[in-house]
């Protein structure tokens, strides 16, 4: 399509989860309530995280995740609850690239997150003696922040590859908030580079992390089958099956919405599998990893009982 048949689109519209006004209030009412939960949830482990006993490479990498999930809903809830209080449905197109980077940044982050977590794990149960010789401080700190490069360099990559492209005069997204897969469609330029770099540079950067945890997961699964009893085992797999279900909901949608063919994709699929990564496991992570852990437990009471006796 030539330039001169194109509108310059300054705005787009996010249609949302619905459009009948009843399920609208309702909708506000449960991702409002949603996103209290999480927000509280991970700030109360930032909060304990100070606690000197906590210092230790698991909560340090609890805690990162916490503040990740923090900001990765906070990168679609608010403006999502926004439009619904003003009555509007737009978003700038700045606005709109800014939210698809830091969406594309920290599901990536979360993504490597659970995978340094897992491997933390393996060590602990495989190779307990020589825990404190693997996991050095000096190497949590590399793994964090070779993630954080990684992931803000992808990041980065897919909002240049967009901010190329033109788009024509329809600007409806029929979405929750501003995604890769949509606004390709959108567009009237050649989406072929971006598509094939979804395919190829994307898919390592998400693959290779969830590849990790499940080979970390099947090493701890041998290992307990190996030396604990049936109760122990129970208690154990009760544990991990946890983690790995909030794993494998994050990872399974990713890859429902990014990696499978477009003509299986439709607008309400595409609003639940997001809804699913972006906010339900946001919300299930500290109640999964932390909430249910006695060391975050104590900590926490410790917290509030030195809060309560300072008022006092």
């Amino acid at each position: 399509m030539s330039r001169t048949n194109q509108s310059s689109v300054s705005e787009f519209l996010l249609l949302g989860l619905s459009r009948q006004p009843q399920q609208q209030h309702l909708l506000f009412m449960l991702f409002l309530s949603m996103y209290l939960a999480t927000v509280l949830g991970n700030l109360l482990i930032l909060a304990v995280s100070t606690d000197s006993r906590l210092h230790t490479p698991i909560y340090f990498f609890l805690s990162n995740l916490s503040f990740v999930d923090v900001c990765f809903s906070s990168t679609t809830v608010p403006k999502m609850l926004a439009n619904h209080i003003l009555g509007t449905q737009t978003i700038s197109f700045s606005s709109c690239l800014m939210q698809m980077c830091f969406l594309c940044m920290f599901s990536d982050m979360n993504n490597f997150l659970l995978a340094v977590m897992a491997y933390d794990r393996f060590v602990t149960v495989c190779h307990p003696f020589h825990y404190a010789a693997k996991m050095t401080h000096q190497l949590c700190a590399l793994l964090v922040t070779g993630s954080r490069v990684v992931t803000n360099l992808n990041a980065l990559l897919h909002t240049l590859l967009m901010a190329r492209l033109s788009f024509c005069a329809d600007n409806t997204i029929p979405h929750i908030f501003c995604d890769v897969t949509p606004l390709l469609k959108l567009s009237c330029s050649d989406t072929h580079l971006n598509e094939v770099m979804i395919l190829t540079e994307t898919a390592v950067v998400m693959i290779t992390p969830f590849l990790c945890i499940l080979a970390s997961y099947m090493h701890i699964a041998c290992a307990f089958l190996r030396v604990l009893s049936m109760k122990g085992r129970w208690k154990a797999f009760s544990t991990c099956g946890s983690h790995l279900a909030v794993v494998l909901l994050f990872c399974g949608t990713i890859i429902s919405l990014y990696f499978s063919p477009s003509s299986s994709h439709s607008a309400q699929r595409d609003i639940a599998a997001a809804v699913m990564f972006t906010v339900v496991t946001a919300m299930m992570n500290p109640f999964i990893y932390s909430l249910r852990n006695k060391d975050i437990k104590g900590a926490l009471v410790k917290v509030i009982a030195v809060k309560f006796f300072s008022v006092q």
